[in-house]
């Protein structure tokens, strides 16, 4: 009796099924919810892989045997899991022709993915890369045979299938398990040393040398994957693999770029921001733009204009994003004068201060003194500032879910305390 009826119940047959009725079972299954008859449909698709892979178990024998004493745990290491035939072999297998979607049990050597890093220039411009990398093609000289016409025979330890079976018996259960067979390396064939082929020596491919042309288009977006089909690997019996290249953009001193605009860092003096001046921005094409600050516009580090049309070439369209300029305002170095009178100057000719602070009159004051607080402490400050207010933000997000407010951010726990 089994002591587990899972793939049973996937073909909807009882544990004694004859192996007739099991094949029945499954071409009433796979044809019911082949993809091709269930176009978009996910859970149709899924239903079908699990029919086959209860055929599968159930169909060998030996496998059967094991899952109705064990069950799945018997399987375990590649009985049940391992390179078997997959959904779309089977079905070809059984039913004597491939679905529409043809490649689906094709094998395909795996894909050559290169990065591929790029200066913003190069991107702003566009530019042709050439590449090179190396992979492997079917041996010239032997046509991927390994050696003489007719001198590969069927290796007689695996019987072509390149892979054995190994059992392990584990008390309670056996477990089976596929190793690559040691005498044919793999292969399913064997070839005597003497009749290989003297290019490859029997590998049935050799290493070349390949360079392929990566066209990098104008505003090509970071990321972007170029495709060169077949261009991969090959292997005898195997479709070539594809090799593709991702276009990674190199970070850039001067510039930062969102989508197709760019953002540019531009730190002028304080006479600059106040009194007004002309700045130069160098572009990615070499061209210089100038810019007029005028008088009395009073640029601060808060202070953010736009240039149109200045930014980043559109990928395959013909406008250009814009050029924003990010100001940041210098101020002058401490001591930068002793002159009182330049002092004076300055606060007859900037606006009135606004009104300070000013505590009450019978109010006592302490006075104090200012230091200087190193860049790295203030760096240190500024991040611990932002890693409470954002614990905050998440405990006020925590508490909206639990339908309260934390103490101290609204709602009734929001408690004014003074002291007696």
């Amino acid at each position: 009796m089994a002591v587990e009826t899972k793939y049973y119940d996937v073909l909807g047959v009882s544990p004694q099924a004859t192996d007739a009725e099991l094949k029945k079972a499954y071409k009433i299954g796979a044809l019911k919810f082949h993809p091709d008859k269930n176009a978009n449909n996910p859970a149709a698709e899924e239903k079908f892989k699990e029919i086959s892979h209860a055929y599968e178990i159930l169909s060998d024998s030996r496998k059967r045997e094991i899952y109705d004493q064990y069950g799945e745990a018997g399987l375990e290491g590649g009985a049940g899991g391992g390179e078997g035939l997959n959904a779309e072999d089977l079905f070809a297998q059984l039913f004597g022709f491939r679905s529409s979607n043809g490649n689906r049990g094709v094998r395909k050597a795996p894909t050559i993915t290169h990065k591929h890093m790029v200066s913003l220039e190069d991107i702003y411009r566009g530019k042709i890369s050439k590449l090179a990398l190396q992979r492997s093609i079917i041996c010239p000289k032997c046509d991927g045979r390994g050696g003489k016409e007719g001198a590969s025979k069927t290796c007689a330890g695996c019987h072509g299938n390149g892979r054995r079976q190994v059992e392990r018996n584990l008390g309670f259960r056996v477990q089976i398990f596929e190793i690559e067979c040691p005498d044919c390396e793999g292969e399913g064939q064997s070839i005597r040393d003497k009749d290989r082929c003297k290019q490859c020596h029997g590998k049935k491919t050799i290493v070349d040398r390949k360079v392929l042309h990566v066209h990098v288009d104008k505003g090509v977006q970071h990321g972007t994957r170029v495709e060169f089909r077949g261009d991969g690997d090959q292997t005898p019996g195997v479709q070539a693999g594809d090799v593709v290249f991702e276009i990674l953009e190199k970070d850039h001193a001067r510039f930062k770029r969102i989508g197709d605009d760019l953002v540019y860092k531009c730190k002028i003096d304080l006479v600059t921001a106040l009194a007004g001046g002309t700045i130069y921005i160098e572009h990615l094409d070499d061209r210089w733009l100038s810019v007029d600050i005028l008088p009395g516009e009073a640029i601060t580090t808060a202070s953010m204009k736009v240039i149109p049309g200045q930014g980043m070439p559109s990928y395959r369209h013909h406008d250009f994003g814009n050029l924003y300029i990010d100001f940041e305002v210098i101020m002058p170095e401490k001591n930068w004068t002793q002159d009182p009178n330049a002092f004076e100057a300055l606060r007859k000719a900037l606006p009135s201060p606004a009104v300070q602070n000013i505590p009450p009159a019978e109010s006592m004051t302490e006075p104090n003194d200012f230091e200087d607080v190193s860049n790295d402490l203030r760096t240190g400050i500024v991040k611990a500032l932002a890693q409470q207010y954002q614990l905050r933000e998440e405990e006020k997000q925590r508490s909206a879910q639990r339908g309260r407010h934390p103490a101290g951010f609204g709602g009734a726990e929001n408690v004014q305390c003074s002291s007696q």
